[in-house]
């Protein structure tokens, strides 16, 4: 009895692992039932082959334009994840330092991207670019261009939509650390003869790192397995791999095929994250 007092006082907010179970069980039901699940499905399909189950596997790796589209997917979740970052510090540092409306109203504009379908939102973009879109038209009424332009299904215009989806999960990441940073620090800084670039650069950018490599990482993920922003916007030449296993499952029915590129996609998947994980324990033991 005095033993359990003694630890309900040195942690009086603790739970004991009964308690514990009991609260996430729930969650990992769920995350039993809907992804361990689908993911022993998916490599049951993907060994499904008269050759001992590796052909396609072989198919996978061994075919030049799956290893290309492989590598386009993993280019362009870099480039938009280091737009993000750039676009989206900014805006979380900026909200970190108003208050009041100011910063009522640049929450309100970083939230509602949320609230609104991914599928809606890649829509407006075909609204804005097609051939007779908002931007064409504009630029033909003004006499800068004599035709229109071709906006939609490139490289670009998917690495720019993309970045409009993701922009706030990068934000809200980063802005979550930096709302906990301390202004006495930067004050401080400022009182010891540090410019405004001088206390950014030894002060807010180190304590701001672990949002920033939470937005990226979490940005990074996502945009390796992005969907439908790549199928509306994206043509033959930006093709990524989720839009190439929706076609194995859809139009081919090659589904041993699907599960093989699908288990290809999650192993590159684990090994960025686990080689970012060792990155980011080598920095903090300052290696």
């Amino acid at each position: 009895m005095a033993a359990a007092t003694a630890n309900a006082a040195a942690n009086p907010r603790g739970f004991g692992p009964r308690a514990s179970l009991v609260l996430i069980l729930p969650v990992m039901l769920l995350l039993a039932v809907f992804f361990v699940l689908p993911l022993t499905g998916l490599l049951d399909q993907s060994f499904r082959s008269p050759d001992l189950g590796i052909a396609n596997y072989v198919r996978a790796l061994g075919s030049d334009l799956y290893m290309k589209i492989l590598l386009r997917t993993v280019w362009l979740s870099v480039i938009v994840t280091a737009l993000t970052l750039v676009l989206g510090y900014p805006v979380a540092l900026t909200m970190s330092r108003v208050s009041g409306r100011m910063q009522l109203a640049i929450a309100v504009c970083v939230l509602i991207p949320l609230w609104t379908s991914v599928l809606v939102r890649s829509y407006a973009w075909i609204v804005l670019l097609q051939r007779r879109g908002i931007v064409n038209e504009f630029l033909l009424q003004t006499g800068l261009i004599d035709q229109p332009l071709r906006l939609l299904y490139r490289e670009g215009t998917v690495i720019v939509a993309m970045t409009h989806v993701l922009l706030p999960f990068m934000i809200l990441s980063i802005y979550s650390v930096l709302r906990s940073i301390p202004k006495d620090l930067s004050m401080a800084a400022s009182n010891l003869g540090a410019g405004g670039f001088s206390t950014f650069r030894h002060v807010i950018w180190p304590l701001s790192l672990p949002g920033v490599y939470s937005g990226v990482l979490m940005v990074f993920i996502i945009a390796l397995g992005f969907y439908i922003t790549p199928a509306l916007l994206g043509g033959p030449e930006t093709l990524m791999m989720s839009t190439l296993i929706g076609q194995q499952t859809t139009e081919t029915l090659d589904w041993g095929l699907a599960g093989a590129l699908s288990v290809v996609l999650l192993g590159l998947t684990l090994l960025l994250v686990g080689l970012f994980g060792r990155a980011l324990r080598l920095e903090g033991k300052g290696i």
